[in-house]
């Protein structure tokens, strides 16, 4: 039986994954992006907050 919560926290894992990304300016290679959207898809309207690296 899966968690009511689980999508919840894969949303919050894929934004935090993609803030980590863009703050230091890291690439993501075709499957990794194409799973992000994926991700992102089923999130409604998390945002992704970042501060770029210093």
């Amino acid at each position: 039986m899966k968690s009511t919560t689980e999508p919840v926290a894969l949303c919050r894992y894929g934004a935090e994954w993609t803030a980590t990304k863009l703050r230091w300016g890291l690439a993501a290679d075709g499957a990794e992006r194409e799973r992000l959207l994926d991700i992102a898809a089923g999130c409604g309207g998390t945002e992704v907050e970042f501060t770029p690296a210093p």
